[in-house]
């Protein structure tokens, strides 16, 4: 039981398909071995035989590799940051087929995932989306000032990027 909770808990993020937040995309990689799940390339854990009782990562040969939404709260439990998206990856004998999980909008990447983290987090599933988005732009703004070179100010408000046009 409490394998199927974390397995349940590692594909959380597929929810964001079925919220307020536009879809998100999924990118094919098909080559050499490259991708990293998320930081090293694929590889498995096997028994160390110089040190008895301990283990050391190995490259994987043949098989498949997943990481989840990579996140952390930073200052407080609601101060969600994004680390890295979703990679499934299949190795075979130094090639790869990996399904790596983004937004379509590159610059708004992590507001989409921290924002859908506070929505899914921290406000009340038992009131409607457009309550819940409601507070998540009041309690978790995502309003940011870009100076331009030329001393211009650009505001960019990432909701209006990140959610479905119902619920701007």
């Amino acid at each position: 039981m409490r394998k199927l909770k974390y397995i349940i808990n590692e594909f959380r993020w597929i929810k964001a398909l079925f919220s307020p937040f536009k879809p998100f995309t999924v990118k094919l990689y098909c080559g050499k071995t490259a991708i990293g799940v998320p930081y090293f390339y694929p590889r498995k854990w096997v028994d160390d035989k110089d040190k008895p009782g301990y283990m050391k990562a190995v490259p994987l040969t043949v098989g498949f590799s997943y990481c989840g939404l990579g996140w952390k709260t930073k200052w407080r439990e609601d101060d969600f940051r994004y680390e890295y998206g979703p990679v499934l990856s299949f190795v075979f004998f130094g090639y790869q087929i990996a399904l790596m999980v983004g937004f379509r909008d590159k610059e708004a990447v992590d507001a989409y995932w921290e924002c859908w983290l506070y929505y899914e987090y921290m406000t009340d599933k038992t009131r409607p989306s457009y309550e819940r988005i409601s507070k998540c732009r009041d309690k978790f703004p995502q309003t940011y000032i870009r100076y331009n070179k030329d001393g211009s100010k650009t505001t960019i408000e990432y909701y209006d990027r990140i959610l479905k046009s119902k619920y701007k």
